[in-house]
């Protein structure tokens, strides 16, 4: 029996069509992700589309599943209302129904009485409660933190430079935009809030849903102000325009393909935060102990002058 050539080989020919899958699926999700954030005047109703063949419940499911799975839907974002919805999915409205209680019972979505359907908050499920409190209060929790992040994000940043479609660009381009206002502006809330949203969107360009949920769930712990030194470091001479140019250098890395570029630069960045976190840390320290010894001293020549 004559070998099969590897252009027709079976084998080869699904390996094939399974990355081409893959490649669409990466192209959909960062297309509506464009959509819904980075295209304001689109409404979050157009992420939606009409069910094929069955019309089940479980096929309305398995559709919003995957859009919160894919993370073009995030915590907090409401649902059109039934009526809409159900026409955007052609599907009827106890269809619909069924669909969104099952999604409530599996914790999904959440319904507000008067304030329609939400996807509800299912970030923050790999730290339990009780390990986010001591990961507040542990010395030793904040350096192993950044030694995590700086691992897992510059895999993050590979992947993105790598995977990351003309949408995923757009979005980035927007954020960076944002941070360099925010610096312009001197907000260091909103520097600090938009660190969060940048290396979050690093996460979803790289098209791996489990390192998008592992990443969105140690961000959480940023944007609950467990690590409430990351606010001082804004403060320190020099850092606000060293942490923009080093998520800039991420971003041209990403946008530019260059996958180890983007990798390095995500390493440095988080070495650059490790050692500004150390030093507001130190320098909060010294400021304690320093406005101690004012008081105690002017305690002490108040009482020596009164006794004179």
């Amino acid at each position: 029996m004559p070998l099969q050539s590897k252009a027709t080989n079976p084998f080869r020919l699904f390996a094939r069509s399974r990355q081409l899958d893959k490649r669409i699926d990466h192209f959909h999700g960062a297309r509506l992700r464009w959509r819904q954030r980075g295209n304001p005047g689109v409404e979050l109703g157009a992420i939606f589309s009409r069910i094929e063949h069955t019309r089940t419940a479980d096929d309305v499911a398995g559709q919003i599943e995957g859009l919160i799975l894919e993370g073009v839907l995030r915590v907090g974002d409401r649902l059109p209302g039934e009526r809409d919805l159900a026409r955007q999915l052609d599907v009827s409205r106890p269809i619909l129904r069924d669909a969104l209680k099952n999604l409530e019972a599996k914790g999904l979505l959440v319904t507000r009485h008067g304030g329609g359907t939400h996807v509800a908050d299912v970030i923050g499920q790999v730290f339990s409660r009780p390990i986010v409190d001591l990961i507040a209060t542990h010395p030793k929790a904040a350096t192993d933190y950044l030694e995590y992040r700086r691992e897992i994000e510059a895999v993050a940043a590979e992947f993105a430079a790598r995977r990351a479609t003309a949408e995923d660009l757009a979005l980035l381009d927007g954020i960076v935009a944002r941070m360099e206002a925010a610096y312009a502006e001197g907000d260091f809330e909103a520097e600090a809030a938009l660190d969060v949203e940048f290396h979050g969107a690093v996460g979803e360009c790289a098209h791996n849903i489990v390192l998008l949920h592992t990443l969105r769930s140690c961000y959480r712990l940023l944007s609950d102000g467990v690590f409430q030194t990351r606010f001082s470091i804004f403060r320190l001479p020099g850092m606000r325009e060293a942490l923009l140019e080093q998520h800039k250098a991420i971003h041209r890395a990403v946008a530019s393909r260059d996958a180890a570029g983007a990798r390095l630069a995500a390493q440095t960045h988080i070495d650059a935060v490790a050692r500004g976190m150390a030093e507001a840390e130190r320098s909060g320290e010294w400021q304690r102990v320093a406005r101690l010894r004012l008081t105690q001293r002017s305690t002490t020549e108040g009482k020596a002058r009164t006794n004179a």
